[in-house]
């Protein structure tokens, strides 16, 4: 009988030290098969008394339904906006609208390109309408795109004048969000704010169409002063336009 509880005491002595590692161990086997599905339901189950109450919910309702409203809002702006282009064009059959497609973050101020072409009446050398004025012409046509080239745009120039004056010029495209109106004249009598339109004399665009206010003046400029022109339609952000066909 001595004998035996002698043998009994270190086996459940090895047992209890060997406990903690058949614990770990078990551990392990339930997380490699189980995914973590039973860690993350008890950090669930002691982290539910400070789940967001009714509180939160109410902010994240009331954010989601002003998101909503106003994206309708802003759909709702521009169908009537565009609805105002397609009533515009059919009202003047000269006029024909059309979709920006595509614009090169590299040359912004160059050029863009429209969703209509060549089978929906377009050519080249037809003037490019945004809304509030002139924007520049048509470069090059396809079938169903065209390429504008702005009036923004390196190398372009267009006849214009300042009605209030009548006093002409070359407006020059700088690659910017200026285009440069050369006079000429040496004494334009023009002033900052003053209208820029096309020329009557122009044959490249039709006369009197809206370009732009003169931003600011150079008068110390030779041979004839200079102006930085605003133009009166929103180059560095349009995605409809209308194009108005030549005679």
């Amino acid at each position: 009988m001595p004998s035996w509880r002698w043998l009994r005491r270190p086996s459940v002595g090895r047992i209890q030290q060997s406990l903690p590692w058949l614990v770990a161990l078990a551990a392990l086997v339930l997380v490699r098969f189980g995914k973590g599905a039973g860690p993350a339901d008890l950090y669930a189950l002691i982290s539910r008394p400070f789940w967001p109450g009714p509180a939160q919910r109410q902010w994240i309702d009331s954010a989601t339904s002003l998101e909503q409203r106003t994206r309708l809002s802003l759909l709702e702006r521009d169908n009537a906006r565009l609805r105002g282009l397609l009533d515009l064009a059919d009202a003047d059959a000269t006029l024909i609208a059309a979709p920006v497609i595509s614009r090169s973050t590299a040359g912004w101020w160059q050029q863009l390109e429209l969703g209509r072409g060549s089978l929906h009446g377009l050519q080249a050398g037809d003037a490019v309408m945004g809304p509030g004025g002139l924007i520049g012409t048509l470069a090059s046509v396809t079938p169903s795109t065209a390429r504008v080239r702005l009036l923004t745009a390196r190398g372009s120039d267009v006849g214009v004048w300042v009605p209030r004056t009548r006093r002409h010029g070359l407006l020059e495209g700088a690659g910017s969000s200026r285009p440069v109106l050369r006079f000429l004249d040496k004494d334009p009598q023009v002033r900052v704010g003053d209208v820029v339109t096309t020329s009557p004399a122009s044959t490249l665009v039709p006369a009197n169409l809206p370009v732009g206010v003169i931003a600011s003046l150079d008068e110390r400029s030779v041979p004839a002063p200079t102006a930085l022109l605003q133009p009166s339609a929103p180059v560095a952000a349009i995605d409809w336009v209308q194009i108005r066909r030549l005679p």
